[in-house]
This record gives structure tokens, C-alpha cells and sequence, in this order.
């Protein structure tokens, strides 16, 4: 099988390119992707508890813990520990960071604006579609259970 043949190749290929392309906007700004991605993500008003970040946007907690102390050292955000229960620590954006987050939240407009002139309604729907059954497959059936099966009959 050629790797243009196969479900990951144009997945991995794909969001490579989104990436370079949104970190070179990025860089302007003094931040990475992942960075917007967290701002983008943060409860302007309450904070987001640093445990649904991760999940939110797709993260390991390792690289989120890193990305959220590089973050902090720029005064992006900051740590508040919940009213109610200490062990729980919100992360909170600061005025810094909004401005941040606008400059984040423009670049995901401008190049969705962008791929909306290349891409037909249908084949945007046709994509979310097949992004969803994907999304569904991975997330609720035992992929690693099947290849497993399939490696031990082979």
C-alpha cells in the first residue's frame, strides 16, 4: 500500500501544513499554534480549570504543562486556585493575553475565510462528515484491539 493510499498520509500531510502556515502567522505575534489554541480556548470571564484544557484542544498534559509555563513567563495567562475547593487551579487569561487571543481568533477566521473561496458547500460537507465517522470510529471502538486481532491471525 502507498502511503497516498492510506487514511493517515493525508491527515498527518494536511496538518502539517495548517500548522507551518498558522505558526508563521504565529511567530508575528509572539506565539506558537498551540498557544492561540489555548487562548482560544480559555473562559474569558471565569478561567478554564487547567484539567479540561488539555482534553479541550487535544493535548497531553506533559506538553500542555509546558506550553501553559511558557505562556505565564510571557503574561499571557496566569494560575488562580478555585474559591471552593484549593486542590483546583483555573487558568485565566490576562489583558495581554486577550489581545493575544484576538490576533489567534483572526488568524483562524482569515484561513477558514480563505479554504471557504476554495471549497465547494458540498465538499466542506462531504469533509466534516467523513471527519466525524473518523472522529467516532477512533473515540469509541477499540481500534488497537482490532489490529491486534489481525496481527496475531497474520
Amino acid at each position: 500500500m502507498k502511503p497516498e493510499d492510506t487514511f493517515d498520509y493525508p491527515l498527518r500531510w494536511s496538518w502539517h501544513s495548517v500548522q507551518r502556515h498558522y505558526n508563521i502567522i504565529a511567530s508575528k505575534n509572539d506565539l506558537t499554534m498551540t498557544m492561540g489554541y489555548v487562548l482560544l480556548n480559555i473562559d474569558q470571564e471565569n478561567g478554564t480549570p487547567s484539567t479540561k484544557l488539555g482534553p479541550k484542544i487535544g493535548m497531553e498534559p506533559g506538553s500542555l504543562t509546558r506550553t501553559i509555563k511558557t505562556m505565564i513567563d510571557k503574561g499571557y495567562i496566569y494560575k488562580q486556585s478555585d474559591e471552593i475547593d484549593r486542590r483546583k487551579v483555573h487558568i485565566c487569561i490576562t489583558e495581554l493575553g486577550k489581545l493575544k487571543r484576538e490576533a489567534s481568533r483572526e488568524a483562524v477566521i482569515h484561513f477558514n475565510a480563505y479554504l471557504d473561496k476554495k471549497i465547494s458547500k458540498s465538499q466542506k460537507k462531504k469533509f466534516f462528515e467523513v471527519m466525524e465517522i473518523i472522529n467516532n470510529v477512533l473515540s469509541n471502538e477499540n481500534i488497537f484491539e482490532e489490529l491486534q486481532k489481525y496481527e496475531t491471525t497474520n
